[in-house]
């Protein structure tokens, strides 16, 4: 008796387990998916493709081990969107990203960066109609972009705020990875104000919901269906999700859209002077008692504070705000291009108000895959060149070089392949002739082994030089 009695009990104690189960496990995430997928699109644009001198720095940097730290710096960067068609990387060809609508009457949020460069923008409905789309301003700072399609009454999201986004607060991710089509992922907010090295003027929302090439310019969403913020960054070792995506708050984007529609560009303040933070051995060789401020240590020439701050000043306060290193950025930005605002500042161990005017925060310089041009083609060499940019050789462990020209590509067998050239080597001089440009080069005779051509090459950071004969004779 007693043992069947016992069964009973370890029968019910299991089917109450059961319920229990049953009741808390989570509903998921259909119905909010049906709620918001109508208002997320994909952004299509035909663009050119990185000129001959990135993809042969790219070439170099897939094939060598180079020094970590600049590895992921490399690796936190913006997401590029997958390919979506062509498969010569230097060809014109179609890139896909996301976006999602901001206004009934066709207003599309997305990234800057996957319509920048773009010779058309098309966005791609969930229902699958395309409409050409209009930029209506785009804001290198927040890497935000506005754009308009007329396509009749369409759903908009709202954007919410993140004021009590928690951490562990549920989220989901829309967009269209490597150009696969509309796809969700969900996670949580994992952290909050994160602020990546080349966006010191966002504070970052963190979530693990996989995020992936093409998911830029797609929202991250609340339970409740609100916009938290835009899918813009991730950081990965492999180029896939590894948990670590980062959003640009829905309060940031509400500023930036509003100033785009109005106005096509947003303005911010400028102080033409970079800083550095204070630590403790800095404070006391400055006569400081704390680590507060930040410690001024270039100013632009002709900039907006040059000869207001000097350099070794410790910028104290801007206004009424105390000023950190960390947030001299954002406090920046704020200000009204062309105003006077009041500063205190310690130099020389004394604390000192000055007035100084506010410029405008220039635009980044476009990415130099965007602005390169295409090869050129040295027949007595039988190789292509192209002139290699500051980032190009800062990318080949050679910043400290003052031009050159990058190999892109050889003929098997030709000259510049016989006497070892390689594709991404940065090639320097030619004798004693510093090369700034292809038209140094592309003239040169025909070598031979009476005549050599002497050229300085730079591969891995290390430069040497090369006699080119037209044989592989040593």
């Amino acid at each position: 008796m007693r043992a069947v009695f016992a069964v009973v009990i370890i029968a019910a104690l299991g089917a109450l387990l059961v319920h229990s189960v049953s009741s808390a496990a989570p509903a998921g995430y259909a119905q909010l998916v049906r709620q918001v997928a109508p208002s997320v699109v994909t952004v299509l644009v035909e663009e050119q493709g990185e000129d001959a001198a990135q993809r042969a720095a790219n070439r170099v940097l897939a094939n060598t081990d180079y020094d970590a730290n600049a590895a992921m710096r490399e690796i936190m960067r913006r997401m590029l969107s997958g390919p979506g068609g062509s498969a010569d990387p230097g060809a014109a060809g179609s890139v896909l990203g996301s976006g999602f609508i901001v206004a009934a009457d066709g207003l599309i949020v997305t990234n800057r960066h996957v319509i920048l460069g773009a010779r058309t923008v098309r966005v791609r409905l969930a229902d699958s109609r395309e409409f050409p789309a209009q930029l209506i301003g785009a804001d290198a700072a927040t890497d935000i972009a506005l754009l308009k399609v007329k396509a009749g009454p369409l759903p908009a999201l709202r954007l919410g705020s993140t004021e009590k986004t928690s951490v562990g607060d549920v989220v989901i991710a829309i967009g269209n990875p490597f150009g696969l089509g509309q796809s969700v992922t969900a996670g949580i907010v994992s952290a909050r104000g994160r602020t990546l090295e080349d966006d010191p003027y966002i504070d970052f929302l963190q979530t693990d919901a996989a995020i992936n090439r093409g998911n830029s310019g797609g929202p991250l969403l609340s339970a409740d269906g609100t916009v938290l913020g835009v899918t813009s960054a991730i950081f990965s070792p492999n180029g896939g999700s590894v948990g670590l995506g980062f959003a640009i708050p829905a309060e940031t984007v509400a500023v930036v859209i509003r100033e785009l529609e109005v106005h096509g560009r947003v303005s911010r303040g400028y102080l033409g002077a970079s800083a550095q933070a204070l630590t403790p051995a800095i404070a006391t060789a400055l006569g400081l008692k704390t680590t507060d401020g930040a410690l001024i240590t270039t100013l632009e020439p002709h900039g907006p504070t040059d000869g207001t701050l000097r350099v070794g000043d410790v910028l104290l306060k801007i206004g009424s705000t105390p000023v950190t290193f960390a947030a001299l950025p954002k406090i920046v930005a704020r200000l009204a291009p062309g105003s006077t605002v009041d500063m205190i500042v310690m130099r020389g161990g004394v604390q000192l108000p000055i007035s100084a005017m506010i410029g405008r925060l220039p635009d980044p310089p476009s990415d130099p895959a965007l602005t390169g041009g295409q090869d050129t083609w040295v027949p007595n060499l039988a190789l292509g060149l192209a002139n290699a940019t500051t980032e190009i050789r800062k990318a080949l462990k050679a910043e400290g070089e003052g031009g050159g020209l990058i190999v892109t590509q050889l003929r098997r067998a030709g000259p510049g392949a016989l006497a070892g050239l390689k594709v991404g080597d940065l090639i320097t001089h030619a004798g004693t002739k510093p090369l700034t440009d292809v038209a140094d080069l592309v003239t040169v005779s025909n070598p031979s082994s009476a005549n050599p051509l002497l050229l300085r090459i730079v591969r891995d950071g290390s430069p040497r030089f090369v006699a080119i004969t037209g044989s592989d004779e040593p």
